[in-house]
């Protein structure tokens, strides 16, 4: 894993944000538009909303690294790590999609992606041996960026998720007779415990999501 690289690149698009303000002046237009079920704090929503995206993609260097010592410690390193460099691949060399953003809005798009993805990992983890690899939840962190960067475009980002993940893991990867050595370990207490550390990261941040909010 390479994510010094990624860090660094988180570091310069802070720099970025510090210098221009673009981030926090998009997030200040967005905030009257923003579907009513994300709730934030009355006082000083666009701070709080620009911490939570600061952190969504500071978080992403960190899970990846997490993730790929739990794998190795489970044993499965082999299966994982792949998973893991596509979604590190998704900062270093950004899909065509995303391109013309820059700074924090650019790396948002990019965080989005490598979420998603681990995401989707766990979904399937959870499929095929009744938990997660990774038990954190950020079902509702990922589901607050993808309004923030507008349900069209967070479409097509899911878009380009599924289909690079139908390429890499599929039921059949999961059909191994070797795969079934890895149950055991993938329940141990230290994969367990290693991931204590990683509670729901929208709650942590002050920002929720009240699913039964009507739209407006």
């Amino acid at each position: 894993m390479n994510t010094a690289a990624l860090r660094e690149q988180i570091q310069k698009a802070l720099q970025h944000e510090a210098e221009t303000g673009l981030l926090s002046r998009q997030l200040t237009a967005q905030l009257p538009t923003l579907h009513p079920a994300i709730q934030l704090p009355d006082a000083n929503a666009n701070d709080v909303l620009a911490r939570f995206v600061a952190a969504y993609i500071n978080e992403v260097p960190d899970l990846l690294d997490a993730a790929n010592v739990v794998a190795r410690e489970a044993g499965i390193e082999s299966q994982i790590k792949p998973v893991l460099k596509i979604a590190e691949q998704y900062f270093l060399q950004p899909p065509t999609i995303t391109a013309g953003h820059v700074g924090l809005n650019s790396l948002l798009d990019e965080a989005y992606l490598a979420h998603r993805f681990v995401e989707e990992v766990n979904d399937l983890y959870i499929k095929h041996f009744g938990q997660p690899l990774i038990p954190l939840d950020m079902t509702v962190a990922n589901l607050i960026a993808h309004q923030l960067i507008g349900e069209a475009f967070a479409n097509q980002l899911d878009a380009v998720v599924h289909h690079t993940f139908d390429e890499m893991l599929n039921d059949e990867t999961f059909a191994l007779e070797s795969v079934e050595a890895y149950r055991e370990k993938l329940s141990s207490p230290e994969t367990g415990a290693a991931w204590k550390r990683w509670p729901c990261m929208s709650r942590r941040l002050g920002v929720g999501l009240e699913l039964d909010q009507p739209a407006a």
